[in-house]
This record gives C-alpha cells, structure tokens and sequence, in this order.
C-alpha cells in the first residue's frame, strides 16, 4: 500500500506561561484529528502533528529551565509580542490555533484573528481553555473566552458550568466540549512504598501571605519531625526570580530557610509526574496536582486548616471527600475519594478527547465563518477597548500606532535590556512589594 500524501496537521500554540504552554501543547496533541501514533512522551497515542510553539513576551514568560522541566516538544519555538504573533497568523498556513492565556490575552487574540483573517477563504479552527481547576472569575473568564470555535471544558461539571454562563448571557454556548485535562496519566498508584513518601505541593499564589504560609511550612516540618521514616517532599513549581501563572511574592524557598528542618524533609523541583511516582500521600491546598494524583488513586489530601474558603481554591473539593487536616493526617488519616465526584471532575481519561476530535475533523473540512466573540465596541464599550490596548490593538483588532515591531530581530542591547527590566520586575514582586505591605500595616 503507498505511503498517505496527506500532510499532518499544522498547530500553532500561543502561551503567557510554563503551564499553559504545558496544558496548550499537550491539548494540541490530545485534540488532533487523524490515525493515532506513540507520542513518544509518555502521554498515550496521538496523532501526528506539526507544532510551533509562542511564548507570550510578558512578566510570566518562561524560563529556558521551566520549558525544559515542562518536557513537551515543538518543531519551533520562539517568544513574541501579541502583534507579532498576529503577523504571524495573517501570513503563515495554520489547521489549528490554540490560545493558553489568560482571559484578557485570548480576547485581545480574538479580535486581532478576526482582522487578520477577514479576507481569507478558510482560516484555522481555533481552541482555548482553562489549565486546570476553575474556582474563580467565573463569568468573567469564560465571556473573554467567547468567541473561540472551541472553548474546553476539563469535566462534565465544568461543562455545564460553562454552557450555563453563556446562555444566561444570550450568548452561543455550543463552542463548549467536554474533555479532561491533558496532563492526566502515569502509573497506577501501586500500595505504599518504602520509604512512605508525602508530597506536599505548593502554589505560587494560595495562600498568599507571610503568616499562612509559613504555618503550612511549619506543620510540614512538624510531620516529617514526628515521622521520621517517612520522606518528606515540598514540590515547588519555580525557582526564585522565575514565574509562573501567578505571581509569587512569598517564595517557600526563602521561607524554608528560616527554619531548622530534619533530614527527611527536602525541597524538591522538576515534573509533577515524576514526584508522583514516588509519592504516597499528596497534600495540597487547591493545586490542580490533587487532579493528577486522584486520577492515579494516589491518597490525596486537600487541606482545611486555613478554611475551606473561595479565595483559597479548596471550596471546589467540597464533596470530594479529600478534605483533612493537618492534625487529622498527622495522626495517620488518609482521605478516600467520593467516586461519584471523581467521576464528575474529569479525572477518568478514557475517550475523554474523541468529541473534540471528531468536532475538529468536521470543522477543518469547512470554510469557517469570521470568529464573532461576546464582547464588541457595542456591547462592551467601557471594557473592550482597555482590554486590547494592553496588547497594543485598537478596538477593532488593528495595531495600535506605536506598537512593537517584528520587522527587525531585537539587538544585544535590546535583549540585555528586556532581560533586566523582567528581572527588576520579578525583584520588585519578591523583595520590594512584599516590604512595602508590611511598612504600610505597621
């Protein structure tokens, strides 16, 4: 049989940071039409795709480490600004364009495709999501996300939460499908190991100040104290000086070295996947990692010594049957998961990409109508227009006078500039924010 003259799909992913790059990646080849093959990254068959990676020029741009602990690969992969990516799109052939930003940035995307795209015959079939759990900024979040031909959804229940939004609005919810989250995998969790490993792992914004963090660090400490032959892990996401989607003001590194802790106690970094593997008990707050360690029947604690509260995240895990605290797992309490909650939070992966796909198939063989999003000068007259100046776009989608160029690589001096005003931006969160707020609680 001669070989298929069909050419893979071409994927474009624009991301504003390592975990959406991550989740925009990973999506891109769970969501891809066509024969399954080995993706030889440990994520199942897939199939094949070329991909070209963006990194969003911003304070969350990631790091040359964080794409490499990341470990998804790209046929290119550059960083740009929103107006160069735009020039991009206007130019280059894409199947599929998958927006893994935060809301405000996939609205701005939105409006500048629908320009550049006007003209054309057929443009790609574009898809945007969340990362991971969704627990706030609800409406908001999704409204901005409007527009998109795919708006992702991780679980059945997000799903209807989505669908609901929009059609309260007027809005058409039928971009809305049902997936799971795209890092989902690993080894079943065999029984306990020896050592017993707890992993605790850390979010870069929750909770956000001095005093509750140091006391989740400090009773961190206090059970690798009382179980010393038990090994105990405090997973970070980012190195000081590096972020991720959320800013952190409170790195747990320099909190850590405040105090005096036993041996059996480390900090460690690299793949959420791989710290799993090892791990018998995950304790978090509301880390979408309770999601990963669920799906691999990992014991998983979401703590409530702070509250169960909105403004921590973990008001999500109600009914999941995770909820323990610190003195409860000291004393040897593991949580056992509400199945029928699991089975409502996207967890279980098994076909959970095949109406995506099938939706994409039916999508790419059409010539698509012009991207119509919910926000537009007329309705959203005192929003939209800020919004998209952010990224240098007029209202109507256009650049802005003024706005960054592509038509030139930036020198050595421009680069050297760019580093060391992110790397003032970052020292501005970690040291100076951080001693300006107490000053002015004093």
């Amino acid at each position: 049989m001669p070989a298929s003259t069909t050419k893979p799909p071409r994927i474009a992913v624009l991301a504003d940071s390592d975990t959406r790059w991550k989740w925009g990646a990973l999506t891109a080849g769970r969501i891809t039409p066509g024969p399954a093959v080995e993706s030889g990254a440990g994520d199942g068959p897939q199939a094949a795709f070329v991909l070209d990676g963006f990194l969003l020029r911003g304070r969350a741009t990631p790091t040359a480490r964080q794409l490499a602990e990341v470990g998804v690969r790209a046929d290119s992969l550059r960083e740009v600004t929103a107006v160069e990516f735009l020039r991009e799109m206007g130019e280059e052939q894409y199947d599929m364009v998958v927006l893994a930003l935060v809301g405000g940035g996939v609205q701005a995307m939105l409006h500048g495709l629908k320009r550049v795209w006007e003209n054309r015959a057929k443009r790609p079939v574009v898809i945007t999501g969340y990362v991971g759990v969704v627990y706030e900024k609800l409406a908001d979040g999704l409204l901005l996300r409007h527009g998109a031909d795919l708006v992702l959804a991780n679980s059945r229940q997000d799903a209807e939460r989505f669908r609901a939004v929009y059609e309260g609005v007027g809005a058409d919810a039928s971009a809305v499908t049902e997936v799971a989250l795209p890092f989902l995998g690993g080894a079943p969790y065999p029984g306990e190991r020896d050592p017993y490993t707890v992993v605790f792992a850390a979010q870069p914004s929750v909770p956000g100040n001095r005093r509750d963090r140091m006391y989740l660090l400090e009773r961190l400490v206090r059970h690798a104290r009382l179980h010393p032959g038990r090994r105990v892990l405090l997973k970070l996401r980012s190195r000081p000086g590096e972020h991720t989607t959320h800013i952190e003001e409170l790195p747990y590194q320099k909190l850590a070295g405040k105090l005096a802790a036993p041996d059996n106690f480390q900090l460690v970094y690299g793949h959420m996947g791989e710290v799993l593997d090892r791990a018998d008990l995950l304790v978090t707050v509301s880390s979408t990692a309770a999601l990963e360690s669920l799906h691999r029947r990992i014991p998983t604690a979401v703590l409530t010594d702070l509250g169960v509260r909105e403004q921590l995240g973990n008001h999500h895990f109600v009914g999941s049957g995770c909820l323990a605290s610190w003195d409860q797992l000291d004393a040897g309490h593991r949580p056992v998961p509400d199945e029928e909650w699991v089975s409502r939070q996207g967890v279980a992966t098994d076909g959970a990409f095949d109406a995506a796909r099938e939706r994409i198939a039916k999508l790419l063989a059409l010539p698509l109508p012009p991207l119509t999003p919910y926000y537009t000068p007329a309705t959203a007259p005192g929003y939209l227009p800020a919004l998209l100046a952010r990224h240098h776009l007029a209202p109507d989608g256009s650049p802005l006078p003024g706005a960054p160029s592509h038509d030139r690589a930036p020198g050595p001096v421009r680069q050297l500039t760019r580093r060391a005003a992110r790397a003032a931006y970052r020292q501005g969160v970690q040291r100076v924010a951080p001693v300006i707020r107490r000053m002015g609680e004093l």
